[in-house]
């Protein structure tokens, strides 16, 4: 949810991160008949002497020069913003049944793990100590090299929200026919003066929660898979206040009233067609991106009831917005077959089309029928939980640093 993300954040508004990349030369084998299979374990000293372990690189087989992957840990977990911590590094000989051999460890900090951000290595013999008090002449059991290390300050979804940038809502509520006759009782869009019907309960929920960080609370709403007046013809992207030069409605309790007048307006209708709407909400979000400014952030929410009609456009639809600063909220109404929602939700991994490929997941699909017996605000905070991360991942993928920032370098790429 979007509240609980900015509650969450550090009254800095900034994340710092830290890149390190490490090697290892001249360890000692401990295999008889292969060499070691080393991994690296790094652990924060903290105050009262106890260690916390901060990251385990991955096992390089038969290797006793290995190169461990580059991994970005976050300043506050690797040494708690302290250069000067204590920092422990232990390297060990993977064993399969969990026992792992010793080879040695070093004590550093991270002030001293500095001096290779200006590109120069910094180098630690790695010490058994063990070895060191029984043998006579050991001198280490190799060494470690630390070849990169490079800050990284990652912003935050309150960072770009304190800089400016404003969150824009637009809702398209699905009015074909398979929801029923909004006459009858058992159709989806039935109005019951006693309790509101799906589309209605999903609109508030979701939607009082959207205003707070939509700045000017106007909410562009539309409709698709209805005839609608004066001709009747089928539309998939008509406004729910029949004024298509200004669709917006005023704070979800617009939207709310809209709805309910436009349904004796409208004869449900079909096929279920998305894509339409998905251009119209990514046409001016493709004019936003071409300024590079973080100033506006769409996220488009879709009620429907059932299967995608044209999945081949959807999907591609999808694709074209995934670089677009656009996220895609889905909530599936009523009990019907929801598998093309699912697959635009990318569960078998990043959505592909005629497009290409996605380049971020942007789509967010929750079934609504799966919070009936939850507390109100349940599906709310499902909903919007991947809006700040998506927002993140958007800019920073572009390198666009918050507008109160846009002074310092850019983020990392």
């Amino acid at each position: 949810m979007i509240e609980s993300q900015i509650e969450a954040e550090e009254v800095s508004r900034t994340n710092e991160f830290v890149q390190l990349e490490f090697h290892g030369q001249e360890l000692d084998d401990k295999d008889f008949f292969s060499k070691s299979d080393p991994f690296l374990e790094i652990y924060k000293v903290n105050s009262n002497e106890k260690e916390h372990l901060v990251w385990r690189t991955e096992v390089v087989k038969n290797n006793l020069s290995p190169q461990w992957q580059p991994f970005r840990v976050s300043l506050q977990s690797l040494c708690s913003c302290d250069p000067g911590k204590s920092i422990r590094c232990i390297i060990y000989d993977h064993d399969s049944s969990g026992k792992h051999d010793y080879i040695g460890e070093f004590s550093t900090t991270f002030q001293e793990m500095l001096q290779a951000s200006s590109g120069d290595e910094v180098k630690w013999e790695c010490i058994n100590h063990k070895y060191q008090e029984k043998k006579k002449h050991y001198k280490n059991s190799g060494y470690i090299v630390l070849a990169q290390c490079k800050m990284e300050k990652v912003h935050t979804f309150l960072d770009y929200i304190m800089g400016g940038l404003q969150i824009s809502f637009t809702v398209a509520i699905d009015f074909t026919a398979s929801n029923g006759d909004p006459r009858s009782e058992h159709s989806l869009h039935f109005i019951n003066p006693k309790e509101p019907n799906e589309y209605l309960k999903t609109l508030s929920s979701v939607g009082e929660i959207c205003q707070d960080y939509d700045s000017d609370k106007q909410f562009p709403a539309f409709g698709f898979g209805a005839r609608i007046p004066p001709d009747f013809e089928v539309s998939h992207d008509f406004a729910i206040n029949f004024e298509p030069d200004n669709p917006e409605c005023e704070r979800i309790a617009g939207v709310i009233e809209a709805y309910k007048r436009c349904l004796p307006q409208i004869q449900l209708y079909g096929p279920t067609n998305v894509a339409p709407i998905i251009n119209k909400v990514a046409a001016p979000a493709a004019e936003e991106e071409k300024t590079g400014l973080p100033t506006k952030y769409r996220v488009l929410l879709i009620l429907t009831d059932g299967v995608v009609s044209d999945m081949p456009e959807a999907c591609d639809a999808v694709v074209r917005a995934s670089r677009l600063p656009l996220s895609i909220i889905i909530v599936g109404i009523g009990n019907a077959d929801f598998s093309d929602m699912r697959e635009l939700n990318g569960d078998r991994g990043m959505l592909e089309s005629d497009e290409g490929r996605a380049v971020r997941d942007i789509v967010q699909f929750v079934p609504l029928r799966e919070f009936k017996k939850a507390p109100p605000n349940a599906l709310a905070k499902c909903v919007l939980a991947e809006v700040p991360k998506q927002v993140v991942e958007y800019y920073g993928s572009k390198g666009i640093a918050p507008a109160t920032q846009r002074s310092s370098s850019p983020l990392p790429q």
